[in-house]
């Protein structure tokens, strides 16, 4: 080695949990992480929620990282802009070329944004929620007193935001989406039905089986102009549309960039053993399911592929010969509506076409099951907390079962 570097490109939580376990999995030379935002690491699922509500100060969202990172170089407001991969070089934002021995791709996901006639800009009312600074804009633009709103996207994100909203007291919360349900497709009917009754019942409105056309408004918004010719009155529309995934700087590389970063079953990319992804920006196959790539957008995954990803990624650089099994994590996800929780194990989406009641009633708490060919493969809670630790009784027996190729 030359260098004695191992780059990662991003510094949320991906970035921080691949340098701790390059740590755990024996690696001693330099560690340089590089990001865009200011700050370090910090946790983003109370950015729509507690933080939003003014619950939680950004002290409280910061990771500690651990004491075996305490050397790892940090150059943030920081962003990689190009790499060569088979020069072992990155280039920063300021021109700088890096050189590497390993490489981590941890740039995630950045909001998909509506591309609509009508005002935009910082000042136009038009808000995503992924980042600190867009949760606290967004905050100031929800106590302001009469605000109406629009949030586009039934998903995760739009569902937590218009909670959110109506518990700050805002009476005008309207959800638009092109589904007949709010989180239909990760959810399947029942369940999108029953959170639908239940956003209802505190106030929050739907218009569903329509898109948005446009925007109303002179430099700052005052209508959402739905496909359907509707127009709904807005101050503040907050779009949760979906992700796009931070892989410009890779291009020019020959990888299969088309969702996503394409790895193998270690977790490596292009076929390169010196370069590795983590987190929602990887497309891994799963090998507790199947042989199909997929991305997983879910708090667990940037430390269960980092713990992979960093394994692999040192086994290689000091020539060990300790290479792990196929990647096979348990997907884990939950989000917290109003008072209720939405608490998962396993992959629901590959058990959509089969979705039984476990215990429960979807007017109530309800642990709903997700089967493929017969077998389980999912369970969600909704509810207060009895679901929830229901839920969780499922996640031995998730973990147990053979593959679905198998």
């Amino acid at each position: 080695m030359t260098t004695e570097r191992i780059v990662v490109a991003g510094a949320s939580m991906a970035g921080l949990r691949a340098a701790e376990q390059l740590r755990a999995a024996g690696w001693t030379g330099t560690i340089t992480v590089i990001g865009d935002e200011p700050h370090m690491p910090y946790n983003r699922p109370p950015l729509s929620k507690e933080v939003l509500a003014g619950k939680a100060p950004f002290e409280s969202l910061a990771f500690t990282p651990r004491a075996s990172t305490a050397d790892v170089e940090w150059r943030l407001g920081t962003s990689v802009t190009a790499t060569r991969l088979a020069e072992r070089v990155v280039v920063l934002d300021d021109g700088t070329e890096l050189a590497f021995d390993g490489l981590v791709v941890a740039t995630g996901m950045r909001p998909r944004r509506l591309r609509c006639d009508g005002p935009s800009g910082p000042d136009s009312g038009r808000h995503t929620v992924r980042t600190l600074a867009d949760a606290q804009g967004l905050r100031d633009e929800l106590t302001r007193p009469g605000v109406r709103v629009v949030v586009v996207g039934a998903g995760f994100i739009g569902c937590e935001v218009a909670a959110t909203a109506v518990g700050l007291g805002v009476t005008e919360v309207t959800v638009v989406d092109p589904e007949p349900l709010p989180m239909l497709r990760p959810l399947g009917e029942l369940l999108a039905r029953a959170l639908h009754k239940r956003h209802e019942k505190r106030g929050v409105r739907f218009a569903l089986g329509t898109g948005v056309f446009g925007f109303e408004g002179e430099g700052r918004v005052t209508g959402v102009v739905l496909s359907d010719g509707t127009v709904l009155a807005a101050d503040v529309v907050v779009e949760s549309v979906g992700s796009v995934a931070n892989t410009e700087w890779l291009d020019g590389n020959g990888l299969d960039l088309s969702d996503g970063v394409l790895t193998d079953e270690q977790l490596r990319v292009g076929g390169l053993p010196y370069v590795v992804a983590v987190g929602d920006v990887a497309r891994f196959p799963n090998a507790r399911y199947d042989d199909v790539p997929r991305r997983v957008e879910h708090w667990s995954i940037p430390t269960d592929t980092a713990k992979h990803a960093a394994k692999s990624l040192v086994a290689h650089l000091t020539g060990a010969d300790a290479e792990a099994g196929p990647f096979a994590p348990l997907p884990t996800f939950w989000s917290d509506q109003h008072e209720f929780r939405l608490q998962s194990f396993g992959a629901p989406l590959l058990g959509i076409g089969d979705v039984r009641v476990l215990d429960g009633d979807p007017d109530g708490d309800v642990l709903v099951g997700y089967h493929a060919d017969g077998r389980l493969v999912g369970v969600v809670a909704l509810g207060g907390h009895a679901a929830t630790t229901g839920a969780a009784r499922f996640r031995a027996q998730l973990l147990k079962q053979p593959a679905l190729t198998s």
